[in-house]
C-alpha cells in the first residue's frame, strides 16, 4: 500500500508539473521569436540533463565527506546528507520525474518550432525538419547524459554539496524541499556495554 501511494503521487506531481511547464512554455513560445524559441528548446533539454545528473551523484555519493561539513557547519552539508540518504526518492525525481517531462517539452516545443518555420518559409519539408530536429535533440540528449553520469560518479561528491547549498539557500527563503534536514549523527547505543 506505500508503495502504491508513493508510485501515484508520483504520477500526479509528474501530471501537474507537465501542465504548468507546458502552458508556461505554449505561452512563452507564443510570444518571443524563432532564435529564442531554439534557445529555450534547449535550456529544457539541459535542465533534463542537470537533473539527471543531480539522481545519479544521488545514488552514487556517500554521507561520509559531508560529517566533517557538518560538524563544522558548513552552509548546504546537512542537507547533501539528507540527498544521501533519500538517494532513491532523489533519483525517482530528478531522473524519472523532471528528466522524463523535459523529454516531452522538448519534443513539444520542437514540433511548435518546426510549425513556425513552415508558416515562415513553406518550401521546407515538414517532416525533413521534424526528423532532423528530432535527432539533433536526441542526440544532445544522449551525449549530455552519457557525459553527465561520468561525471556524476567520479565528482559525486562535488555535485551532491552544490546540491545541497542550493537546497539551503531555498530553506533560508522559506522553500522546504529537504524535509527533516536535520544532521542526526549516527551513535552508538550507550546502553551497549562493552564485555570484558
Amino acid at each position: 500500500m506505500k508503495l502504491l501511494t508513493q508510485v501515484m503521487g508520483i504520477g500526479v506531481l509528474t501530471f501537474s508539473l507537465s501542465i504548468i511547464l507546458s502552458l508556461g512554455s505554449n505561452s512563452l513560445l507564443g510570444v518571443i521569436p524563432l532564435i529564442p524559441s531554439f534557445m529555450l528548446l534547449f535550456f529544457i533539454v539541459f535542465v533534463g540533463i542537470i537533473f539527471d545528473v543531480v539522481g545519479v551523484a544521488a545514488t552514487a555519493g556517500s554521507e561520509k565527506p559531508f560529517h566533517a561539513m557538518a560538524s563544522n557547519r558548513l552552509p548546504g552539508s546537512k542537507q547533501s546528507i539528507w540527498i544521501v540518504r533519500n538517494a532513491d526518492r532523489v533519483a525517482t525525481f530528478c531522473s524519472d520525474v523532471v528528466g522524463d517531462i523535459a523529454g516531452t517539452l522538448s519534443g513539444a516545443i520542437g514540433a511548435a518550432i518546426v510549425f513556425r518555420i513552415l508558416l515562415i518559409g513553406p518550401r521546407f519539408s515538414e517532416t525533413l525538419l521534424t526528423t532532423v530536429l528530432i535527432g539533433i535533440v536526441a542526440a544532445v540528449t544522449v551525449m549530455g547524459k552519457s557525459m553527465g553520469k561520468s561525471l556524476a560518479i567520479s565528482r559525486s561528491t562535488e555535485i551532491l554539496y552544490i546540491s545541497g547549498r542550493l537546497l539551503h539557500v531555498g530553506e533560508q527563503m522559506g522553500i522546504k524541499i529537504a524535509i527533516n534536514s536535520k544532521y542526526k549523527p549516527k551513535t552508538k547505543n550507550p546502553n551497549k556495554r562493552s564485555r570484558k
